[in-house]
């Protein structure tokens, strides 16, 4: 059983809400990027979504793009995502790390090169924004093979065919985006999340977690409740910003940079008990 499927089969039976914090390798330097994934952890992240920095991030908003422009120029790679993976696995043998990112980097590496490099430092998903489900094949079976989960994203202008193909070939879970629109948006339509989340029940059995949008406790429990869980980007992305350069951080600095997942993470557990 995967570590995706561990994780998300336990947070079921304990009727806990997924937590997914999401932040870019490198920014605002690959050793606080370290430091915050365990601290992540610490307050509550049930799974941790890594971004892999890329030069032109077409489905991101201004604060992840700004974050990707920081981390490249500090000169963060794939090759030192995935070895920034290979430390936080030295401490962390049970949290769920899933790359997110852009196929560009992964095709200048080599499909295969990447996928044993993924399976090397136990990486547990990987989510191409711009690889379609139908075009996939190569990269997944290469993954499938190494028990890397597969994710992908369906957004409420998803065609119902498409919809079907995208939930037969995912694993791990589902990220629906809840808005149409760029990371960072205003959540404001939870009527039509509500009624897409229900038509996605039924196509698949995998968790159903909630991203785009969600900035803050309240928004966060908001859309847990429809869902199985939420990820927090852009909120958190914008925090990380605030640290500013390379200097080191106290760790006062890094517990007020993920307050907006310790608060979350408290919303989410009151749910179960309301």
């Amino acid at each position: 059983m995967s570590r995706l499927k561990q994780v998300t089969a336990a947070a079921a039976a304990q009727d806990r809400k997924l937590l997914i914090p999401y932040l870019v390798a490198g920014d605002p330097d690959l050793a606080c990027t370290l430091r915050l994934m365990h601290k992540l952890v610490a307050n509550g992240a049930d799974i941790i979504e890594l971004g892999i920095p890329f030069s032109d991030p077409s489905s991101d908003g201004p604060v992840i793009q700004e974050a990707a422009e920081r981390a490249l120029a500090g000169g963060t790679t794939l090759r030192l995502a995935l070895d920034t993976v290979a430390q936080f696995r030295q401490q962390d043998r049970l949290t769920p790390v899933v790359l997110m990112g852009y196929l560009n980097p992964i095709e200048i590496l080599g499909y295969e090169t990447f996928a044993r490099a993924a399976a090397e430092v136990e990486v547990d998903g990987v989510l191409v924004v711009d690889m379609p489900a139908t075009e996939a094949g190569d990269l997944t079976t290469l993954l499938r093979r190494r028990d890397i989960d597969t994710i992908y994203l369906i957004a409420p202008t998803t065609r119902a065919a498409r919809a079907k193909t995208i939930a037969a070939q995912a694993s791990g879970y589902l990220y629906y985006v809840s808005l149409k629109g760029v990371t960072g948006a205003v959540l404001t339509d939870h009527a039509s999340v509500r009624k897409n989340i229900e038509y996605l029940r039924e196509l698949t059995d995998l968790p159903i977690v909630i991203g785009f949008g969600i900035k803050d406790a309240e928004s966060a429990a908001a859309m847990a409740a429809l869902a199985d869980g939420v990820i927090i980007g852009s909120a958190l992305v914008s925090a990380i910003k605030l640290l500013g350069g390379n200097s080191a951080k106290s760790e006062q600095q890094l517990e007020t940079t993920v307050a907006v997942i310790r608060s979350a993470r408290a919303a989410l557990d009151r749910l179960k008990r309301t």
